[in-house]
């Protein structure tokens, strides 16, 4: 036992007595609460709340949990400045969601190389009895890399972020713009992982979690809830004509 707890100990059986030389019951009810309080002060004062929540099995997880933190109110105050039409939305999430998958490929690409060492094949499909196909790999480019980079200026940034992806262009512009702010933090969160494993937990669960969000920020957006009805109420609507006033409406001038 230390110092403190005897020091709050004899005051609490100084309490005590005094309470029962008084021997009003009144008093007897505020020396239970005080005890109360005095003992709760104190255990609070000698134990530290363990607060964090614990952190997953997985490295990939717990690194992916700290990215959606930092990613998702970005991603909510975006997607819901969306509100004329909910193709804007839908165009949003499609592009966010693809941007990713585009952004962490290479990555992927790169790990799985290094793991396949010098096991890469290729396989080369030719027709027979006919030419082989052309594909853009054989284009030669006479460019000159002045003229490569005009082209490159004049191109709008957003027609390559959107390509392969079919939606609404304002959802397509500020999906664009959202992910220029997450970018760099997605793939610093996925470089950090050298397990296998951690990589692809972090990918599956970044996308499930991106989809289930936007999922979530569509529901908070639905300002209209459908009002229970039932068989009689809508037979009496029906036989309602809103175009004839009932003899209650009707103010006679005597």
């Amino acid at each position: 036992m230390n110092q403190e707890e005897k020091i709050l100990r004899e005051n609490i059986r100084q309490i005590i007595r005094h309470v029962k030389s008084q021997k009003t019951l009144n008093e007897e009810n505020d020396l239970r609460m005080i005890i109360r309080k005095m003992m709760d002060f104190d255990l609070m004062e000698g134990q530290t709340p363990d607060v964090d929540p614990s952190p997953n099995k997985s490295t990939g997880i717990n690194v992916l949990e700290e990215l959606l933190k930092k990613i998702i109110p970005i991603l909510e105050t975006d997607y819901k400045s969306l509100t004329t039409n909910p193709d804007q939305r839908q165009s949003y999430r499609a592009h966010v969601i693809n941007a990713v998958d585009n952004s962490l490929t290479p990555a992927k690409l790169n790990n799985q190389a290094a793991d396949a060492d010098s096991d890469l094949e290729e396989e080369i499909d030719i027709k027979v009895g006919g030419e082989p196909e052309l594909g853009d790999d054989k284009f030669i480019d006479i460019r000159s890399p002045a003229d490569k980079a005009a082209e490159e200026d004049d191109e709008d940034p957003r027609d390559s972020f959107g390509s392969g992806v079919d939606g609404d262009e304002t959802g397509r512009n500020v999906a664009y713009q959202s992910y220029k702010k997450i970018e760099s933090s997605i793939i610093d969160s996925y470089e950090l992982l050298a397990n296998p494993e951690d990589q692809e937990l972090f990918y599956d669960y970044l996308i499930a979690n991106l989809k289930l969000y936007f999922e979530k920020f569509e529901e908070e957006l639905a300002n209209q809830v459908e009002e229970p009805s039932n068989q009689a109420y809508d037979m009496a609507k029906q036989d309602q004509d809103p175009t004839q006033s009932s003899e209650d409406d009707i103010e006679l001038d005597l």
